[in-house]
């Protein structure tokens, strides 16, 4: 699947989308009074949830809304807009409760256990790269809330920037994984643990163990726990723990 790249449409009109600041002017465009920024960014999330975002487009969107091509553009510009505002429309869905108790790790996993639900939610948002994110209200709510986790803990301002960037980068690659693994499933119409049987038995008459002692045991020995090659749950979890230990031990030092 082809990657889409954020902040590639116009500023001007992205952050007049993301920002509404073209409604609460006053100026609305003569449009369909049935259509809305909001009709179109739900439909666009819709078809993108439902067939992918290589299935995204102007003429999808508004297939699924039941009108015409040309009546989108009076409220968006084009497909780089929608992808911004559809970006920051979904990342609004995440829980951002104002107390977490068990303090700043407790408050990390609690994002990152969002954040991986919200990937498995919309998919799609994991072949967008975001190295220029789009500048919208609940992106920024977003960042405001991750910093507020790690803020007063001793951390730099760079530390603290790039605790909550390393911590989304690894939810975010775990999660698309765990989504690979998934759509495996789908495209093959063969579960993990059929694909397994399948194989061994022609996997153990070529491959000699004694040459391979530790893949030989380690892989029995996950394969087994697991009832496949990857358990991306398992790895989430783990991965997870093991970054919260690196961050801990950095906050734990500048105590000393």
């Amino acid at each position: 699947m082809a990657t889409e790249f954020t902040g590639a449409g116009d500023p001007a009109r992205s952050l007049a989308l993301l920002w509404r600041t073209r409604e609460k002017s006053g100026r609305k465009g003569k449009g369909r009074p049935d259509l809305s920024v909001e009709a179109i960014v739900r439909a666009a999330i819709e078809v993108a949830d439902a067939d992918g975002l290589a299935a995204l487009s102007m003429r999808r969107v508004a297939e699924h809304l039941g009108v015409g091509t040309m009546s989108l553009y009076t409220y968006v510009p084009g497909k780089a807009e929608l992808l911004d505002v559809m970006l920051d429309t979904v990342i609004g869905e995440c829980e951002r409760p104002a107390v977490i108790e068990g303090g700043w790790r407790a408050a990390l996993e609690f994002i990152a256990r969002e954040r991986w639900a919200l990937y498995q939610r919309h998919p799609w948002m994991l072949y967008i790269a975001t190295s220029r994110p789009p500048l919208g209200p609940n992106v920024a709510d977003a960042y405001e809330y991750e910093l507020r986790a790690v803020d007063g803990i001793g951390l730099t301002d760079l530390e603290m920037d790039s605790v909550v960037t390393l911590v989304g980068g690894y939810v975010q690659g775990a999660a698309r994984g765990a989504v690979e693994a998934a759509q495996a499933v789908q495209h093959t119409g063969m579960t993990d643990e059929q694909w397994w049987n399948a194989h061994s038995p022609y996997l153990a008459a070529i491959m000699d163990a004694s040459r391979y002692p530790l893949a030989a045991r380690v892989g029995t020995t996950a394969g087994e726990t697991h009832n496949a090659a990857y358990a991306p749950a398992h790895s989430f979890e783990f991965g997870l723990q093991r970054i919260l230990d690196g961050i801990e031990s950095l906050v734990r030092s500048r105590a000393t």
